[in-house]
């Protein structure tokens, strides 16, 4: 048996509002932007996506799941994010660690990385 990761589904008071900001801030492909769910992807033909869909409740608690970037600039990166409307967030992380815990606008946790050594 073969499966291949086709997308991540994340639920969303409003899918359409949530999913092109991050659209705009992973520089991805938007492939349907229907009421019922609006899905980007890295290129129209590539995988895995986000697909967005709607629910009515808004994010209460931590995420059981996130995604983890890594950039070739971690503070550019952090720094390009937040002015895109992201902001820091405080998971229990504790100050010594080498990723930043930031939160989309509907509160979903994502983490920027340190940069890789070279």
């Amino acid at each position: 048996m073969a499966l291949e990761w086709e997308q991540t589904v994340v639920d969303a008071r409003d899918p359409g509002r949530l999913g092109r900001w991050w659209a705009e801030a992973l520089g991805w492909a938007v492939v349907n932007d229907s009421p019922e769910e609006y899905e980007i992807r890295p290129a129209p033909d590539r995988l895995p996506g986000l697909i967005f869909v709607p629910v009515p409740e808004g994010k209460t608690v931590k995420n059981r799941l996130h995604l983890d970037f890594r950039p070739d600039d971690q503070a550019a990166e952090v720094a390009r994010l937040l002015a895109h409307g992201a902001r820091r967030c405080e998971v229990g992380q504790g100050a010594a660690v080498s990723w930043t815990v930031l939160a989309d606008p509907e509160g979903n946790e994502f983490c920027v990385l340190a940069s890789r050594a070279r």
